[in-house]
């Protein structure tokens, strides 16, 4: 289902499993090849060193690549079935005030994933993501495989957000 930048917004910012762990998209570009997002610190999410529990800075980076493609490739034609296939994290450094993040998907990264489903029919690919605090320092590193499917005659669509 296509939605707008704005809806969508702030639908993800209202989804009880991102809203409760403080996870707070700041923005998607108007054209869905850019999303923002910021995990702040607070009682909900903080471990027992008092840094950003773990799992937040896990579970704030598995839907925002599947989006992206989904809406842009919509926006091509496509009916397809997007999801985070695989992800790995490596935390740098405790999570001690908010973090943020921002991804892009570039014309190079959706070239791809059109030309390789028009033939395949499928595309899987991982993609880096890095975590960053207020001064700009890296305190996550995340590689997120996405699964991207063109559905055939006879799938129907489903919608997972």
């Amino acid at each position: 289902m296509q939605v707008s930048p704005n809806t969508l917004k702030w639908a993800m910012r209202l989804y009880p499993p991102l809203f409760f762990q403080r996870i707070w998209v700041k923005k998607f570009s108007p054209d869905y090849r850019s999303v923002t997002v910021k995990i702040a610190k607070s009682f909900l999410n903080k471990n027992y060193n008092g840094s950003i529990f773990g799992g937040t800075i896990y579970a704030a980076t598995d839907p925002f690549y599947a989006i992206l493609f989904d809406q842009l490739l919509q926006r091509r034609g496509f009916k397809v079935r997007v999801w985070l296939k695989s992800a790995s994290i490596q935390y740098l450094k405790p999570g001690r005030g908010s973090l943020y993040f921002t991804i892009s998907i570039t014309d190079e990264m959706l070239a791809e994933a059109d030309a390789t489903l028009r033939s395949n029919g499928k595309f899987v690919k991982a993609y880096p993501m890095e975590i960053t605090n207020n001064a700009g320092e890296l305190c996550a590193s995340v590689l997120n495989e996405v699964y991207i499917r063109n559905l055939h005659q006879g799938e129907a669509a489903a919608v997972a957000y």
